[in-house]
């Protein structure tokens, strides 16, 4: 059928006959819109006003080449070698962790919460930038650092905060063997570290399993709560008092994170829940 693609609407028609037995229609029509964009550099508007626009025979073949990866299951993100995150153009790889849209909505959270704050901000487990990035263009005046024990997610959220025109600084830094020195007086700490464990495995779609980083996402059923105890433990010296500190979580531990910071020293903590009524986020002040 790729041969038989003239306009926009062949598009659409094409990806649907391919995509069907794989994606929902509801996710067909969500992919289609981002290919399309991305391709032919147009508009949403443009996608659906103008279905009788021409496509020319380089666009055609880049589609198909898209959607043949789409079969083998490579997320979209990592086929077009980039996202949008929290209205910010966000570069990514295999290296990093495709953004999720709750984490968006910790962004928003943290946003809508400390609106006018011009303080340091640390996102501890940086990845893509896409948390540190989008605070810093939203929250102007900030001095955002963002640390990963990955040298290659570093590479890319140097590249994000430049693309994003985002004064952020990126180091490389391993929470468990941290170098407080190079952070200090930080007034609010953000984490969205790994926390899915080993056995929630079966219920991961193919597509993360297959190419998204294992480190970014898993940890072990035995100490779900390693890294935000690690983080926790680096708070005690370069968080300042009464700094804040927001984790995104996984929804089946929002009791144990509750005594987790309580028990580290933190007053007011309170679980937040996601557009889905899950227990993604948790808050608190340090006292």
């Amino acid at each position: 059928m790729g041969n038989n693609i003239r306009t926009i609407k062949d598009i659409k028609s094409y990806l649907e006959k391919e995509l069907i037995d794989i994606y929902p229609q509801s996710e067909i029509n969500a992919l289609s819109s981002i290919i399309i964009m991305t391709v032919l550099k147009v508009s949403r508007l443009h996608v659906f006003a103008m279905p009788q626009d021409p496509v020319t025979g380089k666009h055609v073949n880049e589609i198909i080449s898209i959607c043949r990866e789409l079969k083998n299951g490579k997320p979209l993100q990592y086929i077009l070698g980039e996202t949008s995150f929290y209205n910010c153009r966000i570069k990514v790889n295999p290296d990093v962790l495709i953004p999720r849209p709750e984490t968006e909505e910790l962004v928003d959270l943290i946003i809508r919460e400390n609106r006018g704050f011009t303080g340091t901000i640390l996102d501890a487990g940086t990845g893509s930038g896409c948390i540190a990035i989008a605070l810093a263009v939203n929250l102007p005046g900030t001095k955002v650092t963002g640390t990963d024990i990955n040298e290659g997610a570093i590479k890319i959220s140097k590249e994000n905060a430049i693309l994003n025109k985002a004064n952020v600084s990126f180091f490389t830094s391993d929470i468990f063997n941290p170098d407080p020195g190079s952070m200090n007086d930080i007034q609010i700490i953000v984490s969205n570290p790994p926390y899915i464990r080993e056995s929630e495995k079966k219920r991961m779609s193919k597509n993360v399993l297959d190419y998204e980083p294992h480190t970014a996402i898993f940890v072990s059923d035995s100490d779900p709560l390693v890294y935000y105890r690690a983080i926790l433990k680096l708070t005690e010296t370069i968080l300042i008092y009464d700094g804040k500190i927001y984790f995104e979580i996984n929804e089946a531990m929002g009791e144990p994170m509750i005594q987790l910071l309580e028990g580290s020293g933190y007053s007011g903590v309170k679980i937040v829940k996601d557009i889905n009524g899950k227990e993604r986020i948790i808050k608190g002040n340090k006292i």
